[in-house]
């Protein structure tokens, strides 16, 4: 089956295989939060971008090739009940931006703008979006053998930025969504939200004025 990012709540796994990394998306929670766990195909390493949810079943996703790494995309809550139980269980190394990590279960590494985490012969580059949270960040892969995909979390989802509370964070977000993401990379870029149904730039790069627009 091909590929559509249309997963929920108990719903099977969505499967999206690449030249040199496969990536595997499910739905957990009661929040319906999205967990994407990435493997190198030529080496078998593993990461796991959010352990949002439901530890068990993302630990079964990870099988027996074991979990070098888990991703926080940002410091909310429903992005990380699964952590602690996850890196536990596997060894894996948290890995956060350093103005959220303080807010983890676990002691985390910490990455910030324009640094990379490794997937074996694949590396993911960081891109630190601020607004949803001070340290929200987003992990561009780039294919060599196709279009770019970029796990964005809560900053961008189909249809607008991330909630953010204040105006001043809502200006930072869409400045750096426009600046870091939208300036630099091509409609045909995919995205993987941090809840729901995936995109692309190009479907949504239009409506980036009635966004500013609206303040939301």
């Amino acid at each position: 089956m091909p590929y559509t990012g249309d997963v929920s709540p108990g719903s099977p796994p969505d499967v999206r295989e690449l030249d040199a990394l496969t990536i595997t998306k499910v739905s957990v929670g009661p929040m319906d939060n999205n967990a994407y766990l990435l493997r190198c195909n030529a080496t078998g390493e593993q990461i796991l971008i959010d352990a949002a949810n439901e530890a068990p079943r993302l630990l079964s996703l990870t099988g027996d090739s074991g979990l070098s790494t888990v991703v926080t995309t940002h410091r909310h809550m429903d992005h990380w009940v699964a952590l602690e139980e996850v890196v536990a269980a596997t060894g894996a190394r948290s890995i956060a931006h350093a103005a959220d990590a303080g807010e983890l279960p676990v002691p985390s590494e910490t990455v910030a703008d324009g640094d990379t985490v490794s997937v074996g012969d694949c590396s993911l580059e960081v891109i630190h979006v601020v607004g949803h949270t001070p340290g929200s960040i987003a992990l561009l892969y780039r294919d060599p053998a196709g279009i770019p995909h970029l796990f964005t979390g809560d900053s961008l989802f189909p249809g607008g930025p991330g909630r953010t509370t204040d105006p001043r964070d809502f200006d930072s977000l869409m400045t750096d969504l426009e600046t870091k993401v939208f300036g630099r990379f091509p409609d045909d870029t995919w995205f993987y939200p941090g809840h729901g149904r995936d995109s692309t730039l190009g479907a949504e790069r239009g409506s980036i004025p009635e966004w500013r627009a609206r303040g939301w």
